[in-house]
């Protein structure tokens, strides 16, 4: 079993920059994919970024030049550095894992391990 964990979550003004942090802990694999996703009110959830065992990436194309998503092997933990807020981007944020991969994976179903979820709430 596998438990992550999410912090950074808050309240901030469109424009400023936020960093999410996502901690791994339990029986992980040697080589695991992480994502980030996001999902507003009345909303499906959709991907914001993920990255590989190996620091491979994909982002959301709404993100791409604003949020960065990066991983700390050693910690088994998971970022999302995210910039130039826009009051779009106001949801809840949710960090996912899949074991046993070294690839990118980019759609909810193949996660199965997610966070509780932060708010993030962008103010205009």
């Amino acid at each position: 079993q596998v438990q992550l964990v999410e912090s950074g979550g808050g309240l901030v003004q469109a424009g400023d920059s936020l960093r999410l942090s996502c901690a791994a802990s339990g029986r992980t694999s040697s080589t695991y994919a992480m994502a980030w996703f996001r999902q507003a009110p009345g909303k499906e959830r959709d991907l914001v970024a993920a990255i590989s065992s190996g620091g491979r990436t994909n982002y959301a194309h709404s993100v791409k030049g604003r949020f960065t998503i990066s991983r700390d092997n050693a910690k088994n933990t998971a970022y999302l550095q995210m910039n130039s807020l826009k009051p779009e981007d106001t949801a809840v944020y949710y960090c996912a894992a899949r074991l046993w991969t070294e690839l990118v994976h980019t759609t909810a179903e193949e996660y199965g391990y997610w966070g509780q979820g932060t708010q993030v709430t962008v103010s205009s």
